[in-house]
């Protein structure tokens, strides 16, 4: 029998949350959900999950500082934030806390599933065949796309799901100009604003966690996109 996906839900909203949860449910996942962050923090000490949506405005604990705290237990574990925030600069900053995507209140459950589908159609698609990604060198890295991990002689990075999309997509392109649509469209599957804006953030990421190695740049091509570039 196949394991069933367990996601870690979290939601003050307890109408939203039976209904959200209800219908996860139905669609065949596991879903243990909490009303605020400090009992959400309990529970992801106790149990392993392989999704996390976070509401940002929770009681006793913001869905911020809990996507911190998640994030120095779990590095790569996908996170998922649902808020009525809209802003630019709130939803930015939690990217640069290590969440993976977004969506905004209200949302359908239509929209709430293709997301989370998107986050687990790698690793099905790995199971399905048996194999596993190649591992990739880059300069003295090596890239484990599979357990999301660049590994530097001993030291071992964690990457984030969508770090892990995104270095993939450079890499299989590495030396090639590739254009911003071409990215969104391969890596978050749709290209629109936001996406356009989270692109930016997680270039930001990569590039931080590959400063060590000064053979990789990914280089800014004005008006058209990005180039991994390893002098070797």
């Amino acid at each position: 029998m196949e394991k069933k996906t367990r996601i870690l839900y979290v939601e003050d909203d307890t109408t939203l949350s039976f209904v959200t949860r209800d219908n996860l449910e139905l669609k065949g996942y596991s879903v243990d959900s909490c009303e605020d962050g400090v009992q959400a923090l309990e529970m992801f000490g106790k149990q392993i999950y392989d999704l996390c949506i976070l509401d940002v405005m929770l009681p006793k604990m913001d869905g911020f500082t809990l996507a911190g705290k998640i994030r120095e237990k779990n590095s790569d574990i996908p996170i998922l934030f649902l808020t009525a925030r809209s802003t630019k600069e709130d939803r930015i900053y939690g990217l640069q806390l290590g969440a993976d995507d977004y969506i905004t209140k209200p949302f359908s459950i239509e929209e709430l599933v293709l997301k989370i589908e998107v986050f687990f159609r790698r690793s099905k698609i790995v199971s399905a065949n048996g194999n596993r990604p190649e591992l990739i060198q880059l300069g003295r890295y090596t890239f484990d796309q599979a357990n999301q991990q660049l590994t530097e002689g001993k030291k071992q990075h964690s990457l984030t799901y969508r770090e892990t999309e995104l270095l993939k997509y450079l890499a299989d392109h590495s030396g090639q100009i590739v254009k911003r649509e071409d990215i969104l469209l391969n890596v978050w599957e749709n290209d629109q604003y936001f996406s356009s804006r989270s692109l930016d953030v997680f270039i930001s990421r990569l590039r931080k966690i590959l400063k060590s190695e000064p053979a990789i740049m990914i280089e800014n091509i004005h008006n058209i996109g990005y180039r991994l570039r390893i002098d070797r």
